[in-house]
Parts: structure tokens; sequence; C-alpha cells
């Protein structure tokens, strides 16, 4: 009998955790956040490395070493930025709405990872781009 009592209590503060996760105010600054957050980390790359890009861009040369070599940093962000944006979306939402991807924390794992190599890559290009130059 103790252990439904437990039970019992566990769903009860189930639901009192996601009375409280849907209030209006919380939803609205969450979405607030993760609105900011994501245009934060589309416009810190453009902001720190747009010569570098506009460089790159301007010596293309159609071969595998400049794609691998040049663009990696680049297309690890935007993918990472690729898998944060249906996180960043659903900020907020009701978890079982339509909408809701249903794999958020996968999405948000591989966001921040690639997001993060493409990252630490794009310092290590634009320091060996800076000894060159």
């Amino acid at each position: 009998m103790e252990s439904l009592g437990r039970r019992d209590s566990f769903w009860a503060q189930r639901d009192a955790r996601r009375a409280l996760a849907h209030s209006a105010w919380r939803t609205r600054r969450d979405r607030w956040v993760a609105r900011i957050g994501y245009a934060l980390a589309v416009a810190l790359p453009v902001v720190f490395w747009h010569q570098l890009v506009a460089d790159i861009a301007s010596q293309f040369t159609f071969s595998l070493y400049y794609l691998i070599m040049e663009w990696s940093p680049w297309l690890l962000i935007a993918a990472g930025l690729g898998f944060c944006l249906p996180v960043a979306w659903s900020a907020g939402a009701d978890p079982d709405s339509r909408w809701y991807p249903r794999a958020r924390n996968a999405y948000a794992g591989w966001g921040v990872t690639l997001y993060l190599l493409g990252t630490l890559l794009a310092i290590q290009v634009s320091q060996i781009w800076e000894l060159h130059t």
C-alpha cells in the first residue's frame, strides 16, 4: 500500500511541475531566451570571421583539399545551427504538441557538438590564416 502512495505522489509532483512549466510568463521568457540565443549563435561567427570567410571565398579553387580544409569549419557551424533550429523553435512549447520535436534532446546534442567543433576548427583556421598574411 505504501508503494501505491509513493507512486501517486510521484505523478502528482510531475503534474505540478508541468503546470508550473506551462505558465504564460515562463513560456514567453523561454521563447525569447531561445530566439536571442539562436540569433547570437548565428551572429558570432559572422562578427568574428567575416573577413576570413571573404578571403577564403576569394581564393576559390575546385579541389577536394580546398573544400575540406577551408570550408569544413563553416559547414560544421551551419550544420550545428541547423540542428539547433528546431530546439530554439520549440522552446516553451507544450511537449504534447504535434510540432514539438520528438528527438529534441538529440537535436540539441548534435547541434551544440557540431557548432562547438566548427567554432574550434574556425579558431585554428583563423590562427593559421593570420600566420600566412
